[in-house]
C-alpha cells in the first residue's frame, strides 16, 4: 500500500520537526513555511491531509485553507488547523473557512492521530 502524504505547513521549524517525526514512519511529510507554499504545494503534490498553522507568514491558515478549499483540484483535500490559541471563536472561524479539524498546540503523538486518522481514512 501506498503510503498518504501529509502536507505540514508551519513557520516554525520545531513544531515541524516535531510533527515530522510523530508521522514520517507511516507517511510521506511534505512541508510548507508560509501559507502561500501551503496552497502551491496542495495544488501540485496533491496530499492527503493538510495540518495548517493559523499564524503564519504571506498567508495566514485561514486565508491559505479558504484558497484550498475554493479550488476545484484541492477543496476535497481535509484541512486541519494547529494553533497555540485555543478559543472557541477562532475555532468555529476555521471551520467556516472550510477547516476540517482544528488541534490546540500543544498536542501528543496520540491527539494528533485521534484527529488525522478518520479523515485519512475517508480519503482511501
Amino acid at each position: 500500500m501506498d503510503k498518504k502524504k501529509i502536507l505540514i505547513a508551519d513557520d516554525e521549524p520545531s513544531i515541524k520537526l516535531i510533527v515530522t517525526r510523530m508521522l514520517d514512519k507511516d507517511y510521506i511529510v511534505l512541508e510548507a513555511t508560509n501559507g502561500e507554499e501551503a496552497v502551491d504545494i496542495a495544488k501540485g503534490q496533491r496530499p492527503d491531509l493538510i495540518l495548517m498553522d493559523l499564524m503564519m507568514p504571506k498567508l495566514d491558515g485561514y486565508t491559505a485553507c479558504s484558497k484550498i478549499k475554493a479550488d476545484q483540484a484541492t477543496k476535497v483535500i481535509p484541512v486541519i488547523m494547529l494553533t497555540a490559541v485555543g478559543h472557541e471563536f477562532n475555532r468555529k472561524f476555521a471551520m467556516e473557512m472550510g477547516a476540517d479539524g482544528y488541534i490546540t498546540k500543544p498536542f501528543t503523538t496520540q491527539e494528533l492521530m485521534d484527529v488525522i486518522a478518520p479523515l485519512l481514512a475517508k480519503a482511501l
